[in-house]
């Protein structure tokens, strides 16, 4: 297994936050594109998908892929649970994220809806920086989104 680089994480994130990188299909039309791009910033640091039919995370067009590269709970429920090929995940709090792990946020007080991933991490919701899709951005504060809860992943690999 090899190490996640986050500084390439960091590096994709900035090339693409504000454009859509031709190989993959843009899901902005139908639902949504954020945790497309944040799949797709992890797989930039960790250059390994885990191509498993039921419980996978990967993409090879936009009609074959596993529902956790695009779904926020599915990507959850995948690096929470993922011993096998590609990252894994745990759960912790906003002070002990780095560069390359994700944020997801929950505005309505019942699912969560929205992945973003770090950019620069301050410790609290006021100085951590996010990049992201749907809403485009790079370097906005997590404190900026107008919230219910957000919960926090650091991606182990």
């Amino acid at each position: 297994m090899s190490k996640y680089n986050r500084q390439k994480v960091y590096e994709y994130a900035k090339k693409w936050a504000y454009g859509r990188n031709p190989k993959y299909y843009n899901y902005d039309p139908v639902g949504g594109d954020c945790t497309n791009f944040v799949s797709q910033c992890i797989f930039a640091g960790c250059e390994e998908m885990n191509y498993d039919k039921n419980n996978g995370w990967y993409y090879i067009n936009g009609n074959n892929k596993s529902p956790s590269w695009t779904g926020v709970e599915f990507l959850y429920k995948f690096l929470m649970s993922n011993k096998g090929q590609g990252p894994s995940g745990i759960e912790t709090t906003i002070d002990k994220l780095e560069v390359g792990d994700v944020i997801q946020l929950n505005f309505d007080g019942f699912k969560f809806s929205h992945s973003l991933v770090v950019i620069e991490n301050g410790k609290t919701v006021n100085d951590t920086l996010v990049a992201t899709h749907t809403f485009d951005n790079f370097g906005k504060k997590v404190a900026d989104y107008a919230y219910y809860n957000y919960r926090c992943i650091h991606i182990e690999f």
